[in-house]
């Protein structure tokens, strides 16, 4: 039965909703000005997030779906950074107050490319510029390729609780594939030195639906990952879209498994992980009990935004870097993407926004049904519908989706509560798009769902 639900379902191109309405939905009109009302209008001491965009890598990944550039030289990221900081004070100046800040994530490109001493300075600029909280979380992504001890002492001596190491996989055929040769030895070594260190909490990147990828494959590259006792993993699948990031063309679509095979691959690492003692968090996430992210779904406290699920419950998430995307309570917005261009646009004194969205009433509803789907796999459309001063017929009349859902058993319905079976919660990314006002517009271009 699960294999009729993937052959309906999974070639559906779907977001992943880390955020609603999605990017594609950004306007040019939402700029720079409307970002510093915005601004503003953040109340004085709530505490709020930081994302810092580091887009530079030494070689490119053929299967990456970022916004990065490669260097081999330090030139460009030391001017980069320099820009960054421009960035960290124009936006303290603009919100005219000190802004509280609870978590920090680092994310790229490999925000481990700069040097130890320009990740101190970068983050003593941070502490200078705005309110960073006693205790703050903070969080790096990670190339275990290109890390240094001495980079590791740096994350330590600036306080980095939380490490996320990408892996995708440990297979020698599928490493050459995808322009990324990685050892598990050196994944081991910077494990076991980042936890030396006393950066605690290590996070695992894998990906399913690669080139030349198997069932067998997946299964023993998730256990020589449990091995080295990861509190985490975020296990995504690979969405091959060439058209929109060019160099996927170097990846022989032949190689490419079909959806069925992806599904396979998803349910064996799943499988793999939850025998080895982690519990499952909504569609891709994988934690050891005992961690906050599995604390935090079990209390329904779970959300979801751009780094995927999170503990972080900020309603503000500032974004610094090109491209970055952050949201306060008013909407989104999205700092421009061309490294040329963010830099003029800060060398200018300016903020450097290019597009954003301003939600509405219906929005926001329609932003809490689906990250309750994404996160719970459950939502009480009419308590929700309720608070947000809505009608349930507003979602569900002539809701085709919903209906086709709850006839083929992926949901079930009961007293305005809609649940996803527990054997179909794979298609969960379809649940959610039912409650997308915005979905299948020209032009838009996502994975597949499954």
């Amino acid at each position: 039965m699960s294999l009729d639900i993937v052959e309906k379902y999974g070639e559906a191109r779907l977001p992943r909703y880390t955020s609603y309405p999605t990017a594609p939905r950004f306007s040019p009109s939402i700029g720079a000005g409307t970002y510093s009302d915005w601004l503003t209008q953040i109340p004085a001491g709530e505490p709020v997030s930081l994302y810092l965009h580091i887009p530079f890598c030494r070689s490119m990944c053929w299967y990456c779906g970022c916004h990065t550039s490669i260097t081999l030289k330090d030139e460009p990221i030391l001017d980069y950074l320099d820009v960054l900081k421009r960035e960290i004070s124009i936006v303290a100046k603009t919100a005219g107050k000190p802004l509280k800040v609870r978590n920090i994530h680092f994310g790229g490109g490999t925000p481990t490319i700069m040097k130890p001493e320009e990740f101190l300075d970068l983050s003593a600029f941070m502490q200078k510029r705005l309110d960073v909280m006693p205790g703050v979380d903070i969080a790096v992504e990670i190339d275990p390729r290109t890390l240094t001890g001495d980079m590791i002492g740096a994350l330590a001596k600036a306080g980095v609780t939380r490490a996320s190491l990408g892996v995708q996989s440990f297979d020698p055929v599928v490493q050459k594939a995808i322009n990324r040769i990685q050892t598990a030895e050196q994944t081991a070594w910077a494990t076991d030195r980042l936890r030396g260190s006393g950066i605690d909490s290590i996070n695992f990147d894998l990906i399913y639906g690669l080139p030349h990828q198997t069932v067998a494959s997946c299964i023993e590259t998730t256990r020589t990952a449990i091995a080295m006792r990861p509190d985490r993993f975020a296990v995504f699948g690979y969405a091959h879209i060439p058209s929109f990031k060019k160099h996927q063309r170097l990846i022989d679509e032949e190689a490419l498994p079909g959806t069925a095979e992806r599904h396979a691959q998803a349910e064996a690492i799943a499988e793999t992980l939850v025998a080895a003692g982690y519990r499952r968090i909504g569609l891709d996430h994988f934690a050891r009990p005992e961690d906050e992210l599995s604390l935090t779904a079990e209390n329904g406290r779970l959300h979801r935004n751009f780094q995927g699920y999170t503990t972080d419950a900020c309603r503000t998430l500032i974004g610094f870097g090109a491209s970055a995307i952050g949201r306060t309570a008013e909407g989104y917005m999205q700092n421009e993407v061309a490294i040329g261009q963010y830099a003029q646009r800060i060398a200018s004194g300016q903020l450097a926004t290019s597009k954003g969205y301003r939600l509405t009433r219906e929005d926001r509803l329609r932003a809490d049904v689906i990250e309750r789907l994404m996160c719970d796999f459950e939502v009480d459309l009419d308590s929700l519908t309720r608070c947000h001063g809505f009608d349930t017929i507003l979602l569900t009349e002539g809701n085709t989706m919903l209906d086709r859902l709850a006839n083929d058993g992926v949901i079930e319905i009961r007293n305005g509560v809609i649940s996803v079976s527990s054997n179909y919660r794979f298609v969960i990314r379809v649940v959610a798009a039912s409650f997308d006002a915005y979905l299948g517009e020209a032009g838009r271009t996502h994975s597949r769902a499954a």
